[in-house]
C-alpha cells in the first residue's frame, strides 16, 4: 500500500510540474507574438469585389455586408488605408488598429553593410497593438517621437553593428541613402525579429521605399486575443481583405506545445494507471486473505455496503494522502523548476524555465488519480461484499 501511496504522490506532482512547464513555455510563447505582431494582420486586398460596407445592427449586434467574386484576385497591401480604418472601428473586440508599412533595405556603417526588414509606424498606434513601450531596453519612445528621423533597431542588430542610442546610421532603400539617428534599441524575445526589423515613422518607410501610398498591412490589438480567428473571419469576408488570426499564423508552434502537452499528459497517467493497477493488485490479495473475517462480518448482520465501505474507505485514505502530498510536492516541484537557468534564444528569449500557475494543472491531476484509485479500489470491494458467508464458514470448518 505505501509503494500505491508513493506512486499516486510522485504522479500527481509530476503531472502539475510538466504541465505547468510546457503551458508556461505556450504562454510566454504567445504572449511574446502577440505583443510583437498583433492579434490580427490585414494585408492584400481582393482584386475584384462589389458592394458596400453596411453596418446593421440587430439586437445589439453589428453585422457587416459584403460581396467579394469567387475568382477575385489578390492585390499587395491594403489601397485605401483610412476606408478600411474606419471600417474596422466599428468592429467592437477590436482594441488597437496600427497601419504599417513594410519594406526591404540596408543599414550602413563604416564596417558593414545589413539587410534589415523596414516597419513604418504611427508609433501612437502602434502601442496600442504591441508591446514595443515595453520592449525598449535601451533610449525612449519619446525619443522615437520627438525625431522625425529616428530609428528604432532590434538588439541584435545593434551587436552586429556595435550601434547604440544616438549613433547616425545610413539607411540604403530604392530612393537612395538616408541618415537616422538610432532612438532606442528594442527587444522582442523573437530571435528572426531581434536581428532582422527596424522601425521608422510611415513618412520615412516610404520615402525610403519611394512609395507615397499604398501597400500598407494593418496590424490590430484585440480584447480578447482568442477571439482573433472568428474576427479575422468576419473581416475578411466583409472587408474584402485577406486577414489573418495569430492562431493561423502560429499555427505550427501551437501544434507543438499541444503535441508535447498532450504526450507528457499520457506519460504521467500511465505513472498514475500503474499506481492504480499496484492498489488493485493490493486490495485483491486483501480480500482473498480476509475472506473468512468477511464471512464472519456478514454472518453477524454487516451488509453488502458496510463489507464494500471497508474497502473503499482505505482506497479513500490513500488517495487523500496521495492527492495533498502530491499537491504539496508539485507546487515545490514548479517552483524549483521556475529557478532552473535554461537560456533560450529562438523563437523567444528566456533566461529560466518559464512555468504556468495554473488551478487547472491540479484539477486535472486530481480528477485522474481519483479515476484510477476509484476503479482500483471498487473491483476488490464489490468481490468482497459478494462474498457468501454459510458457503465461507463451512469450508473452513
Amino acid at each position: 500500500m505505501t509503494m500505491s501511496l508513493i506512486g499516486i504522490i510522485f504522479g500527481i506532482s509530476f503531472f502539475i510540474v510538466t504541465q505547468a512547464q510546457t503551458s508556461g513555455f505556450q504562454t510566454y510563447f504567445i504572449r511574446t507574438i502577440l505583443g510583437t505582431n498583433g492579434a490580427i494582420r490585414i494585408s492584400d486586398r481582393f482584386h475584384d469585389m462589389t458592394g458596400t460596407v453596411n453596418k446593421v445592427s440587430k439586437d445589439g449586434v453589428f453585422k457587416f455586408q459584403f460581396n467579394i467574386q469567387e475568382d477575385a484576385e489578390y492585390v499587395e497591401g491594403v489601397d485605401y488605408p483610412e476606408k478600411l480604418r474606419n471600417a474596422l472601428a466599428q468592429f467592437p473586440s477590436i482594441k488597437g488598429i496600427s497601419e504599417v508599412f513594410e519594406c526591404n533595405a540596408e543599414l550602413q556603417t563604416k564596417s558593414r553593410n545589413y539587410s534589415v526588414q523596414v516597419h513604418g509606424i504611427k508609433i501612437s498606434d502602434h502601442i496600442n497593438v504591441s508591446e514595443i513601450e515595453n520592449q525598449i531596453r535601451h533610449g525612449s519612445i519619446e525619443n522615437f517621437l520627438s525625431d522625425k528621423m529616428g530609428i528604432l533597431i532590434g538588439n541584435r542588430i545593434a551587436e552586429r553593428l556595435n550601434l547604440h542610442v544616438n549613433d547616425r546610421v545610413n539607411v540604403v532603400g530604392n530612393q537612395g541613402n538616408f541618415q537616422l539617428r538610432v532612438s532606442g534599441i528594442f527587444e522582442t524575445g523573437v530571435s528572426e525579429i531581434d536581428k532582422k526589423r527596424i522601425y521608422l515613422s510611415l513618412s520615412t518607410s516610404r520615402s525610403i521605399a519611394g512609395k507615397r501610398f499604398g501597400g500598407s498591412i494593418f496590424q490590430l490589438g484585440m480584447f480578447d486575443p482568442q477571439d482573433a480567428p472568428s474576427v479575422a473571419t468576419q473581416i475578411q469576408h466583409t472587408l474584402g481583405h485577406r486577414t489573418v488570426s495569430w492562431q493561423e499564423r502560429e499555427k505550427v508552434w501551437l501544434d507543438v506545445f499541444k503535441a508535447l502537452r498532450i504526450s507528457s499528459a499520457i506519460t504521467v497517467s500511465t505513472i498514475l494507471l500503474l499506481s492504480g493497477l499496484g492498489m488493485f493488485n493490493v486490495f485483491a490479495i486483501m480480500v482473498i486473505e480476509k475472506t473468512r473475517d468477511v464471512a464472519i462480518l456478514r454472518s453477524i448482520g454487516f451488509e453488502t455496503k458496510d463489507i464494500s465501505s471497508i474497502f473503499l474507505w482505505q482506497g479513500f485514505i490513500v488517495l487523500l494522502g496521495g492527492i495533498i502530498g502530491g499537491v504539496l510536492f508539485g507546487a515545490l516541484g514548479t517552483y524549483l523548476v521556475s529557478q532552473i537557468p535554461l537560456q533560450i534564444r529562438g523563437i523567444f528569449t528566456t533566461d529560466s524555465f518559464v512555468v504556468n500557475w495554473n488551478i487547472s494543472h491540479y484539477i486535472w491531476a486530481i480528477l485522474i488519480a481519483t479515476l484510477f484509485v476509484s476503479v482500483a479500489s471498487w473491483i476488490p470491494a464489490r468481490r468482497a461484499s459478494k462474498v457468501e458467508p454459510a458457503k465461507i464458514i463451512r469450508e473452513t470448518i
